[in-house]
């Protein structure tokens, strides 16, 4: 377990101490505030819907982050030490490759989880200056950052994946980023045809990104939700797992 904690200061280290991680924060912080700007003034005049955080998770901000932001942190991960020729010299030294790959994972998921903390100050505005007294509900702040959590994982966990089989981080990015916006694009997809009690219907239902993310944002913590994102994270950390491996048979 130190050797974990080790790596993982290593990890972190490589966000926090390069400028790379100081922009990258930057960025979403514009991305998020310049939501809520939009969103504050399209509905000022008007009576709100429905919760800002539901809003917020339905706009084209929310999910340009994710789907951006994915790729950008978990490039680097192992397609950078294979290029460098420091992948072959970490993996000498007396450490597990499930150590390797959930301390590089749990790096980019904490740093993740960081760069969201600005929308807590976004959330606490509206709630000052706007008639949104649930803005800060716990309940709901609660499951707006659990979604979060939980769908960054999910494409976390694919950029790990995407990173481990390449050695090019542009290639490994844009497999990411290629993965994202497909999910994406199958979540519209699925939204905008109704769910039938054929087992068609109800596979495409389980794509449905967009449904998911409604549900947390009210506050609605669905076990299905939880299931699905935990249980592909997962998978695509197993995968990961066993591509590191594979380098012993080469």
């Amino acid at each position: 377990m130190s050797i974990f904690w080790v790596l993982l200061r290593r990890e972190l280290a490589s966000y926090f101490f390069s400028l790379t991680g100081y922009v990258i924060i930057a960025a979403i912080t514009f991305l998020t505030g310049e939501s809520f700007v939009g969103l504050i003034n399209g509905l000022s005049n008007d009576p709100w819907p429905m919760p800002v955080t539901q809003m917020f998770f339905s706009s084209f901000y929310f999910w340009m982050i994710v789907l951006l932001s994915a790729p950008v942190l978990t490039m680097r991960l192992f397609a950078l030490e294979k290029a460098t020729g420091t992948f072959e010299t970490l993996m000498t030294t007396p450490v597990g490759d499930l150590e390797v790959v959930a301390a590089k994972f749990a790096a980019a998921f904490l740093f993740y989880a960081i760069m969201w903390l600005p929308l807590l100050a976004c959330l606490f505005f509206v709630g000052h200056f706007t008639n949104q007294t649930g803005a800060l509900d716990l309940g709901t702040v609660g499951g707006m950052y659990l979604g979060i959590f939980l769908a960054g994982s999910y494409f976390l966990s694919f950029g790990c994946l995407a990173s481990a089989l390449s050695r090019s981080q542009m290639v490994a990015a844009m497999m990411s980023l290629a993965f994202g916006v497909s999910q994406f694009a199958l979540a519209y997809w699925a939204m905008n045809h109704p769910v039938a009690d054929d087992w068609q219907s109800q596979l495409w239902s389980c794509l449905d990104l967009f449904n998911r993310m409604t549900d947390l944002a009210r506050g609605a913590v669905d076990t299905r939700a939880l299931i699905y994102y935990l249980s592909t994270t997962f998978v695509f950390l197993f995968l990961t797992l066993r591509v590191v491996e594979s380098r012993r048979w080469k």
